[in-house]
């Protein structure tokens, strides 16, 4: 009889995405069975993984009576399943995930960390993140962060002694399909597509793909982006991803700079962003805070040199002047002289861009990360 393994996200839309392809691998040696709260993506993921899944309402907000009801529930779910092992992921189904596993005294409880949005909180809230935090690992016996600056982090915290603390393979926390993100003969067709209909051709273009927020260094690449648009006239900013207002929302000045410069492409959001990146000449993502993060190594897997801020996760996707350019965030001035230079340089363009898909590939394709992932499960189950 298999093992058992149950993972558990907060939304079914990690389990979707984040865990591509991951669930199904794992079922060939586990019975897993995948936790999330209710949501189209759960049958999607079922059907998808051919796993077995099981509702559980989750609130990702600070929701005290709410997140009692998710601790009951999960508890009984475990008493019930008796897995050998819980992975948890994103915040709220770590601690709730976690405390259940602890009270129900499952033997491996896992938590991945990828990203923490204590890390730009600050005040009351900053505290009650941290405490979060602390007690999740606290219930954990291993925690796995996605990139060896969350671990650094975490250690400078002093959420968790070091010997619980492990990156697995070279951080992530699924690797990249790099068969999937390339430029392949449809993905180019489409690219030719967007550059004739936005009139790309002998220009040089940037690319953003990710939420349109404050926190993604929004208004630092708008400010960078206008003042070079000014100066250089065959440069192009592609814009991919939803626009949100009340959240985290961007300055005043960058949604002027929006309306007002033609060279910028509002493409929205988009569910294949790989024609968009083809089409493109510079991946850059100017964002305050990361985990690991995923658009960086689809950037980079689509042959894209990076601009990116010296931070964790990013700054260990990119090496400064190998496969792109390291700066500081929330620097505007830093993010156009980047810009500037690359623009300048079309050799650097494309060294960087060869040395980008050949590094992906190297650390980061997603059935090494698997095997990465498999090694370690059997290594902890083997220490009762």
């Amino acid at each position: 009889m298999k093992p058992k393994l149950i993972r558990i996200t907060t939304v079914p839309i990690s389990l979707k995405i984040l865990l591509q392809d991951q669930l199904r691998f794992m079922n060939q040696f586990f019975e897993v069975i995948a936790v999330s709260s209710k949501g189209k993506e759960l049958d999607e993921v079922e059907n998808t993984e051919g796993v077995r899944t099981i509702e559980l309402e989750m609130s990702r907000e600070i929701t005290p009576l709410k997140d009692l009801l998710s601790l009951l529930k999960m508890i009984r779910l475990l008493y019930k399943e008796k897995p050998q092992i819980v992975h948890t992921h994103t915040p709220k189904a770590g601690i709730v995930g976690m405390l259940a596993a602890w009270i129900t005294r499952v033997p491996h409880r896992l938590h991945t960390v990828a990203g923490l949005p204590v890390m730009e909180a600050e005040g009351k809230k900053k505290k009650i993140l941290l405490w979060v935090e602390k007690i999740t690992y606290a219930c954990a016996t291993h925690v796995y962060p996605n990139s060896l600056g969350l671990k650094r982090y975490i250690l400078e915290q002093k959420l968790t002694p070091e010997n619980k603390l492990k990156v697995i393979g070279y951080g992530s926390s699924n690797g990249i399909d790099t068969t999937y993100f390339d430029r392949t003969p449809e993905v180019m067709r489409k690219s030719k597509e967007i550059k004739e209909h936005h009139r790309l051709e002998n220009n040089i273009v940037f690319c953003f793909v990710g939420r349109v927020v404050k926190d993604k260094g929004i208004d630092e690449l708008l400010y960078a982006f206008d003042k070079l648009s000014n100066e250089v006239d065959h440069v192009r900013l592609m814009i991919v991803g939803k626009m949100e207002e009340n959240l985290d929302p961007i300055s005043s000045e960058s949604y002027a700079i929006l309306s007002n410069n033609k060279h910028i492409i509002q493409a929205g959001f988009q569910k294949d962003i790989r024609p968009y990146l083809a089409s493109s000449d510079i991946f850059v993502l100017p964002t305050y805070r990361e985990g690991f993060p995923n658009v960086v190594l689809q950037a980079a897997s689509m042959g894209l040199p990076c601009i990116v801020t010296d931070i964790n996760g990013c700054n260990e996707i990119v090496t400064d002047r190998e496969n792109g350019l390291l700066i500081p965030p929330k620097n505007e001035d830093a993010l156009y002289g980047a810009m500037k230079s690359i623009v300048q340089d079309k050799k650097m363009i494309a060294k960087f861009g060869s040395n980008s898909r050949d590094d992906i590939i190297r650390k980061y394709e997603r059935r090494q990360f698997f095997q990465f992932l498999l090694d370690e499960y059997n290594e902890v189950l083997a220490h009762v």
